[in-house]
């Protein structure tokens, strides 16, 4: 069924992208004709806009329920026991038996600050809607530690290289000049709330509730940090580095149009980045700054920006992927409104295991809240393979 629904929203697309260029393609001509676009013909544009918003939307959310089951097969299942334990303690706070059960699970239990891991089905299940809902999640690189953070060399100079031969004495290289790099994991906490009725209620699955409620308001912080984060307290995002072009800067493109962009300046942004990044190359930009793109066109007269009609394909710029992100700044004069890259390259972003949650039945009388805290980071590890377009 959802299949068939795919196809219909595919087709849909199809037929409102071919509208869109028709009636862009009018307001062109009214503007070179007329000096100004008819109202009508504004007003049918910007309706277009929308409805391929919705239709994009209404694909996502298609896509993620035809992946979900394929997803949960995994062996992450806990036992019956544990799982009962568990939920035991979301609803009445009793813990007599989930002590004994994470052990068994080579959990480290009960944490001397109080509250227990969840279980490792939940855990997961966490992660996958996590992984789904993070734009920096589907790009970077993820690594998972046990201690509080991970080092890594940098080698921020390129060395000297050549070719051989038994008989060719082989001359010094240049040494490599190598820092060391740490990122660290933070703390992030979520605190659902809920009334002792509802979590009393036999037909609700707190734990599924618990689960959604920590996921959605953990992809919201992610997202925003991984993006724009400062780094104090937190990861550090792609858009809080310096202009610039040596080792621990990032590129700024300048667009050349303030709070605006053309054909050219994509281009230039496109062609800024090295080569060797191409083949994993991807857009990351909010879903405002494609309405401004679903417009351009190269000097031959063809669209830039093309919609999917795959699944599991994104829409494209330039042949590029795009990805979305809400906590991309919006095209106004001066923002970095696009980031392109090779985010495999480009950005770790570091987990350490376990989702952990406390039950707090006292502070906010008559809820129930659900103290959950997740440890994380994220930094730019290679400069080179990122570029951002600035809107001036």
């Amino acid at each position: 069924m959802n299949n068939s629904e795919l196809q219909n929203q595919y087709e849909q697309t199809l037929n409102a992208w071919e509208n869109f260029k028709e009636i862009n393609d009018r307001k062109e001509y009214e503007i070179k004709a007329f000096g100004a676009a008819d109202s009508v013909t504004e007003s049918s544009l910007n309706n277009l806009h929308n409805v391929m918003e919705g239709l994009n939307d209404k694909i996502e959310n298609l896509q993620a329920s035809i992946s979900r089951p394929t997803r949960e097969v995994k062996n992450y299942t806990s036992s019956d026991d544990h799982k009962s334990a568990f939920t035991e303690y979301l609803r009445k706070g009793t813990d007599n038996n989930l002590a004994k059960y994470e052990q068994k699970a080579l959990s480290v239990g009960s944490e001397s600050d109080g509250g227990y891991f969840v279980t490792r089905d939940m855990q997961h299940k966490i992660a996958d809607n996590i992984a789904n809902s993070v734009s920096m999640r589907r790009l970077a690189t993820i690594q998972k530690i046990s201690s509080d953070a991970i080092e890594i060399l940098e080698d921020y100079q390129k060395m000297d290289t050549g070719w051989t031969s038994e008989t060719n004495i082989v001359t010094d290289t240049t040494t490599p000049k190598i820092s060391k790099k740490i990122i660290p994991v933070h703390e992030m906490y979520a605190q659902p709330k809920a009334t002792q009725k509802l979590i009393d209620d036999a037909s609700i699955d707190i734990e599924s509730w618990l689960e959604d409620k920590i996921a959605m308001s953990f992809a919201e912080m992610e997202e925003n940090a991984f993006i724009k984060g400062d780094g104090m307290g937190k990861p550090k995002g792609i858009l809080s580095y310096q202009n610039g072009k040596e080792w621990g800067k990032i590129e700024q493109i300048q667009s050349g149009i303030q709070g605006g962009l053309n054909d050219k300046s994509l281009m230039k942004l496109v062609y800024s980045l090295g080569e060797n990044y191409a083949s994993r190359t991807s857009f990351i930009m909010n879903r405002q700054t494609t309405h401004l793109i679903r417009t351009l066109k190269s000097e031959s007269g063809q669209y830039l920006w093309s919609p999917s009609l795959q699944f599991g394909a994104p829409d494209t710029l330039l042949g590029i992927p795009v990805i979305h992100s809400e906590a991309m700044p919006l095209p106004t004069k001066d923002a970095l409104a696009i980031a392109l890259g090779d985010f495999k390259s480009a950005y770790m972003i570091v987990d350490r295991a376990n989702v952990k949650v406390m039950r707090d039945p006292f502070t906010e009388k008559p809820f129930v809240k659900f103290y959950t805290t997740k440890r994380v980071g994220g930094d730019v590890v290679n400069f080179s393979a990122i570029k951002l377009l600035s809107l001036v």
